[in-house]
Parts: C-alpha cells; sequence; structure tokens
C-alpha cells in the first residue's frame, strides 16, 4: 500500500488488527478443534462415559460420528501429526 492510502487508513488501525486477533483465534480454535491427538481422547472418554452408563448407545453412536467426523476432516487438511504436537 502506499504511503497515502496508509495514512487515509490510519483511523481503522485498531479494527484491522482486531480483525488479524480475531482471525488468529479462530485459526488456533480451529486447529484445536480437528487435532488428531483431542480427537481421539475425546472418543476415549465417550467409550469411558459409555461403560459408565452415563449416556445410551444411542448418544454414543451418534457423539461417535461427529468425533470420527472430525477425525476425517483432519486427515483431508493434513493438520496436526496426531500426538498433540502440532
Amino acid at each position: 500500500m502506499g504511503l497515502i492510502t496508509e495514512v487515509l487508513l490510519l483511523p481503522f488501525a485498531p479494527v484491522r488488527g482486531s480483525l488479524w486477533a480475531v482471525g488468529q483465534v479462530l485459526a488456533e480454535a480451529e486447529r484445536q478443534y480437528y487435532d488428531p491427538a483431542a480427537v481421539r481422547a475425546e472418543l476415549a472418554r465417550l467409550e469411558q462415559r459409555l461403560d459408565a452408563g452415563e449416556i445410551d448407545e444411542e448418544e454414543f453412536d451418534r457423539l461417535e460420528d461427529e468425533l470420527l467426523e472430525r477425525l476425517e476432516i483432519s486427515a483431508r487438511r493434513g493438520t496436526g501429526n496426531g500426538d498433540g504436537t502440532t
């Protein structure tokens, strides 16, 4: 951008900075949401809840499908390496 453009956009600098920060937070949240290690840990907790009788088979199947879909999306995106150290 040129100098004139920068001067004209200066009043919007806080907004641009805020948008950048929001974008960074969103990117990190998505990274954690699709982290294979986190999804696998949630699958293990889900199975423990089923074994403990906290949820029924139908609820387990629904939640398991959601988690497996996240794992599949993670594999397609190539996010993480599956050991929690992305």
